[in-house]
């Protein structure tokens, strides 16, 4: 299976970085690029020209992924504010499953 690398956006913080790269093999946040501030079409362009995997909060992410010809994968976290603590607790049991459904083709996964 191709390697999956995952870019984190500002959103989120540099902890899921580092979780996901311990479970996963590579993961960057934006601020570990000195791209904290970037702009939503730099971080899409990012992702998409380097086969990043997008993970976000954003919605505006997964709605132009919809419109595009061309769109990075994307993992859109869809459930709100929490502390950083349990967001990792949350995701803990689904990043098996993310890297399972990106490597049979999926490009948009909501998580809830």
């Amino acid at each position: 299976m191709k390697e999956i690398k995952f870019l984190i956006d500002a959103q989120l913080p540099p902890a899921l970085a580092r979780f996901l790269a311990a479970k996963a093999g590579t993961a960057v946040h934006v601020a570990d690029l000195g791209a904290k501030e970037a702009a939503d079409s730099w971080i899409w362009e990012k992702a998409l020209s380097e086969g990043w995997v997008l993970v976000t909060k954003d919605e505006d992410f997964p709605m132009r992924a919809a419109l595009a010809k061309d769109a990075p994968v994307i993992v859109w976290i869809r459930f709100g504010n929490t502390s950083r603590r349990e967001l990792l607790r949350r995701i803990e049991p689904m990043v098996d499953l993310w890297i399972e459904r990106i490597g049979e083709g999926e490009r948009l996964l909501e998580v809830r």
